[in-house]
C-alpha cells in the first residue's frame, strides 16, 4: 500500500511541476479544455452535478444547467492552477496585485480581537488560497481538515497550507485541540457545507433539507465566539481573487439568528447559500450534499394497517 501511495504522490508531484511550468494564460486554456472533456465527453459525476443544479436553480433551462456544470469543472481545474502558482507569485510585497479585500474592516476587528473567532466558509471559490492569503496578511489561523488517506500527499498539501501560518487540525480526533485554540482566543476556520449524516442538524440549503454538523454552533455558543462567513472567490482571470466577509454574528448579543444551535446553523447556512448564488459556477456541485438517509417513521395509516 505504501508503494502505491508513493507512486500516486510521484505522479501528482510531476503534474504539479508541469502546471507550474506553464503560463497562467496557457493553464486557463487547459482548464477550459479539461472542463469540456470531464463534463461533455466523459460526463464525470454528471448525474449528481446536473441534479444538484436543477434543484438549486429550477428556473434555469437545460442548456443553462449544462453550461453552468462545465463552468464548475473549469473552476475546479483553475483552483489547481492557482494553488500551484500562488506560492510563487503572491508575496507580502505584491499581494495587492492579486487580491482585493471587501468588508475587510469587520474581519480585521475579529482577527485582532482577544476573543476566539470562528470563520465559516464552504467549498466555494478558492478556499485553499483563502487561508494562505490570510497568513500573508499576518493573520495565522487554525483550519480543521480531513487527513488525506495518502500520507505523502497529506504532508505535501499541509506544507502548502502551513507555508504562511495556517495550521491544520485533523477533523478526526482534533476536538480537544479545537477547544484549546478557542480558549487561547485564536481563530478557527471551518468548512460548513459537508454532509453530516442522518443525526446532523437538518436545515434548508438551496430549498432542500441538508444535514449540517452541529459542532460549529455548539462551539460558538459554548465559547461565546463570534462567527463570520467568509470567502475567497475569483473575480477575473486566474489568481485574481476577492477576499471578503459576507456576514458576522456574535452570541454575546443574543438575536433571533443565534438563539440556539438550529438558529445559528440556519443563519450561517443561509449566508453561505447567498454567497454561492452570486457565483454559482465556483461551488463544488459534485458533492452529494443533499443525501437524506434518515429512517422514515411509517405513517399512521400504515401503522394501523
Amino acid at each position: 500500500m505504501r508503494l502505491g501511495d508513493l507512486a500516486v504522490y510521484f505522479v501528482v508531484r510531476v503534474l504539479i511541476c508541469v502546471v507550474q511550468a506553464v503560463r497562467l494564460e496557457t493553464g486557463h486554456r487547459w482548464a477550459r479544455w479539461l472542463a469540456w472533456l470531464f463534463n461533455d465527453l466523459l460526463k464525470i459525476r454528471g448525474q449528481v452535478v446536473h441534479d444538484n443544479l436543477r434543484h438549486a436553480f429550477p428556473g434555469k433551462t437545460e442548456d443553462q444547467i449544462h453550461a453552468l456544470a462545465r463552468q464548475m469543472w473549469e473552476h475546479l481545474f483553475l483552483m489547481v492552477l492557482e494553488v500551484a502558482h500562488g506560492p510563487r507569485k503572491i508575496h507580502e510585497t505584491n499581494w495587492r496585485d492579486y487580491v482585493r479585500l471587501k468588508e475587510e474592516a469587520r474581519l480585521i476587528r475579529l482577527l485582532i480581537s482577544p476573543r476566539p473567532t470562528i470563520l465559516v466558509t464552504g467549498h466555494f471559490g478558492n478556499f485553499e488560497l483563502g487561508g494562505y492569503i490570510l497568513g500573508i496578511l499576518g493573520f495565522p489561523t487554525y483550519t480543521v481538515a480531513r487527513k488525506l488517506d495518502n500520507p505523502y500527499l497529506d504532508r505535501f498539501v499541509n506544507r502548502f497550507r502551513g507555508a504562511t501560518g495556517q495550521y491544520i487540525i485533523p477533523k478526526k480526533g482534533g476536538y480537544e485541540q479545537i477547544l484549546e485554540v478557542l480558549d487561547r482566543g485564536e481563530v478557527i476556520v471551518l468548512l460548513a457545507d459537508q454532509y453530516a449524516g442522518p443525526k446532523g442538524c437538518w436545515v434548508e440549503f438551496f430549498g432542500r433539507p441538508a444535514s449540517t454538523h452541529k459542532a460549529i454552533a455548539l462551539l460558538a455558543l459554548d465559547r461565546q465566539a463570534p462567527v463570520a462567513t467568509v470567502y475567497a472567490k475569483r473575480v477575473g482571470g486566474p489568481l485574481q481573487l476577492e477576499l471578503g466577509t459576507a456576514a458576522v454574528t456574535d452570541p454575546r448579543h443574543q438575536g433571533v439568528e443565534v438563539a440556539g444551535i438550529r438558529e445559528l446553523t440556519e443563519w450561517y447556512t443561509g449566508e453561505l447559500e447567498e454567497m454561492i448564488r452570486h457565483s454559482p459556477e465556483q461551488y463544488w456541485w459534485v458533492h452529494r450534499r443533499w443525501k437524506d438517509t434518515r429512517k422514515r417513521r411509517p405513517s399512521r395509516a400504515r401503522r394501523a394497517a
